[in-house]
Protein backbone atom coordinates (compact mmCIF):
# COMPACT_ATOMS: atom_id res chain seq x y z
CA UNK A 1 0.00 0.00 0.00
CA UNK A 2 1.22 3.45 -1.41
CA UNK A 3 2.21 5.56 1.80
CA UNK A 4 0.34 9.00 1.64
CA UNK A 5 1.71 12.59 3.36
CA UNK A 6 -0.40 13.77 6.32
CA UNK A 7 -0.31 16.75 8.39
CA UNK A 8 -0.90 15.89 12.38
CA UNK A 9 -2.35 18.51 14.75
CA UNK A 10 -1.13 17.17 17.81
CA UNK A 11 -4.02 18.32 20.69
CA UNK A 12 -4.18 17.28 24.36
CA UNK A 13 -7.77 17.44 25.41
CA UNK A 14 -10.90 14.99 23.56
CA UNK A 15 -12.82 18.67 23.79
CA UNK A 16 -10.89 20.53 22.10
CA UNK A 17 -9.78 17.66 19.49
CA UNK A 18 -13.45 17.04 18.90
CA UNK A 19 -13.85 21.10 18.32
CA UNK A 20 -10.91 21.31 15.92
CA UNK A 21 -12.44 17.92 13.97
CA UNK A 22 -15.72 19.72 13.47
CA UNK A 23 -14.15 22.48 12.60
CA UNK A 24 -12.20 21.19 10.16
CA UNK A 25 -14.71 18.60 8.42
CA UNK A 26 -17.05 22.08 8.26
CA UNK A 27 -14.30 24.15 6.29
CA UNK A 28 -14.41 21.32 3.63
CA UNK A 29 -10.77 19.15 4.28
CA UNK A 30 -11.97 15.65 3.20
CA UNK A 31 -10.62 12.07 4.27
CA UNK A 32 -9.93 13.16 8.00
CA UNK A 33 -8.52 10.77 10.61
CA UNK A 34 -7.58 10.64 13.95
CA UNK A 35 -5.34 8.71 16.31
CA UNK A 36 -6.80 8.54 20.13
CA UNK A 37 -5.35 6.77 23.18
CA UNK A 38 -9.29 5.61 23.95
CA UNK A 39 -12.44 5.91 22.40
CA UNK A 40 -14.09 9.92 22.40
CA UNK A 41 -18.09 9.81 22.06
CA UNK A 42 -19.00 11.70 18.70
CA UNK A 43 -15.34 11.71 17.17
CA UNK A 44 -17.02 9.92 14.03
CA UNK A 45 -20.13 12.82 13.72
CA UNK A 46 -17.35 15.08 14.27
CA UNK A 47 -14.35 13.98 11.73
CA UNK A 48 -17.36 12.80 9.21
CA UNK A 49 -16.17 9.27 9.32
CA UNK A 50 -18.82 6.85 7.79
CA UNK A 51 -20.06 3.82 9.89
CA UNK A 52 -17.82 0.80 9.33
CA UNK A 53 -18.91 -2.04 6.98
CA UNK A 54 -17.60 -4.96 9.57
CA UNK A 55 -21.27 -5.15 11.08
CA UNK A 56 -22.75 -5.89 8.09
CA UNK A 57 -20.51 -8.60 6.60
CA UNK A 58 -20.71 -9.85 10.99
CA UNK A 59 -24.05 -10.10 9.84
CA UNK A 60 -24.29 -11.72 6.66
CA UNK A 61 -21.91 -14.69 8.00
CA UNK A 62 -24.20 -14.72 10.66
CA UNK A 63 -26.79 -16.01 8.82
CA UNK A 64 -24.73 -18.03 6.51
CA UNK A 65 -23.28 -19.82 9.50
CA UNK A 66 -26.65 -20.43 11.28
CA UNK A 67 -27.42 -21.97 7.95
CA UNK A 68 -24.72 -24.13 7.55
CA UNK A 69 -25.38 -25.05 10.84
CA UNK A 70 -28.79 -26.37 10.50
CA UNK A 71 -27.77 -27.85 6.98
CA UNK A 72 -25.30 -29.85 8.68
CA UNK A 73 -27.20 -31.06 11.24
CA UNK A 74 -30.11 -32.04 9.08
CA UNK A 75 -27.69 -33.70 7.24
CA UNK A 76 -25.79 -35.89 9.57
CA UNK A 77 -29.40 -36.85 10.86
CA UNK A 78 -31.54 -37.24 7.78
CA UNK A 79 -29.46 -38.49 5.36
CA UNK A 80 -25.48 -39.48 6.53
CA UNK A 81 -27.10 -41.50 9.64
CA UNK A 82 -31.07 -41.24 9.89
CA UNK A 83 -31.70 -42.94 13.16
CA UNK A 84 -35.76 -42.75 14.66
CA UNK A 85 -35.56 -42.17 18.20
CA UNK A 86 -38.74 -42.40 19.71
CA UNK A 87 -40.61 -41.97 16.48
CA UNK A 88 -39.61 -37.68 15.77
CA UNK A 89 -39.12 -37.01 12.29
CA UNK A 90 -35.61 -37.12 11.46
CA UNK A 91 -34.94 -33.42 10.66
CA UNK A 92 -36.27 -32.38 14.15
CA UNK A 93 -35.55 -28.84 13.87
CA UNK A 94 -36.70 -27.27 17.70
CA UNK A 95 -33.49 -29.87 18.42
CA UNK A 96 -31.37 -27.68 15.98
CA UNK A 97 -31.37 -24.92 17.77
CA UNK A 98 -28.42 -24.51 19.82
CA UNK A 99 -26.01 -25.48 17.15
CA UNK A 100 -27.55 -23.26 14.66
CA UNK A 101 -27.03 -20.61 17.05
CA UNK A 102 -23.25 -21.64 17.74
CA UNK A 103 -22.96 -21.71 14.50
CA UNK A 104 -23.64 -18.48 13.48
CA UNK A 105 -22.18 -16.46 16.62
CA UNK A 106 -18.75 -18.56 15.45
CA UNK A 107 -18.43 -17.72 12.04
CA UNK A 108 -20.04 -13.85 12.50
CA UNK A 109 -16.97 -13.52 15.59
CA UNK A 110 -14.03 -14.89 12.87
CA UNK A 111 -15.52 -12.35 10.33
CA UNK A 112 -15.06 -9.80 12.71
CA UNK A 113 -11.88 -10.73 13.65
CA UNK A 114 -10.35 -11.10 10.43
CA UNK A 115 -12.28 -7.74 9.15
CA UNK A 116 -10.57 -5.68 12.19
CA UNK A 117 -6.86 -7.40 11.40
CA UNK A 118 -7.13 -6.46 7.43
CA UNK A 119 -8.90 -2.89 8.13
CA UNK A 120 -5.83 -2.17 10.95
CA UNK A 121 -3.65 -3.43 8.83
CA UNK A 122 -2.07 -6.09 11.39
CA UNK A 123 -0.12 -8.35 9.58
CA UNK A 124 2.06 -10.69 11.14
CA UNK A 125 6.18 -8.82 11.20
CA UNK A 126 4.93 -5.87 10.27
CA UNK A 127 6.71 -2.60 11.60
CA UNK A 128 4.27 -0.21 13.34
CA UNK A 129 4.38 2.96 12.42
CA UNK A 130 3.81 5.15 15.62
CA UNK A 131 3.98 8.95 15.43
CA UNK A 132 4.67 9.37 18.55
CA UNK A 133 4.44 7.47 22.22
CA UNK A 134 2.08 10.08 23.75
CA UNK A 135 -0.53 9.49 21.16
CA UNK A 136 -1.10 5.98 23.41
CA UNK A 137 -1.16 8.05 26.28
CA UNK A 138 -2.93 11.38 26.51
CA UNK A 139 -2.73 13.28 23.49
CA UNK A 140 -4.80 13.30 20.91
CA UNK A 141 -3.88 13.56 16.64
CA UNK A 142 -6.34 15.21 13.87
CA UNK A 143 -4.84 13.61 10.68
CA UNK A 144 -5.31 15.71 7.14
CA UNK A 145 -4.15 14.17 4.00
CA UNK A 146 -1.81 16.72 2.16
CA UNK A 147 -3.41 15.56 -1.36
CA UNK A 148 -6.65 15.80 -0.85
CA UNK A 149 -6.84 19.05 1.17
CA UNK A 150 -4.78 21.84 -0.86
CA UNK A 151 -1.45 22.11 0.33
CA UNK A 152 0.64 21.93 3.53
CA UNK A 153 0.05 25.60 3.56
CA UNK A 154 -3.63 25.81 3.67
CA UNK A 155 -3.35 23.20 6.70
CA UNK A 156 -1.26 24.15 8.69
CA UNK A 157 -2.51 27.83 9.01
CA UNK A 158 -6.10 26.09 9.64
CA UNK A 159 -3.96 24.40 12.41
CA UNK A 160 -2.35 27.76 13.51
CA UNK A 161 -5.58 29.50 13.46
CA UNK A 162 -6.86 27.37 16.41
CA UNK A 163 -4.16 27.62 18.39
CA UNK A 164 -2.53 24.33 17.56
CA UNK A 165 1.29 24.57 17.27
CA UNK A 166 2.38 21.40 17.36
CA UNK A 167 1.75 20.03 13.95
CA UNK A 168 3.92 17.28 11.61
CA UNK A 169 4.36 16.30 8.40
CA UNK A 170 4.59 12.28 8.33
CA UNK A 171 4.04 9.67 5.84
CA UNK A 172 1.48 6.51 6.86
Amino acid sequence: MAKKKVVVGFIDHPDRFLEVGEKARKLGFKKLNAIMPFAVHGFEKALGIKKSWIPKAAKTMLVIGAGLGFLLQAWTSAADWPINVGGKPLVSWPAFIPIVFESGVLLAGITTFLALMHIGRFYPYKDPNVIRERLTDDQFALLIPLEENGGQDKITEFFKENDIDDTEIVEI
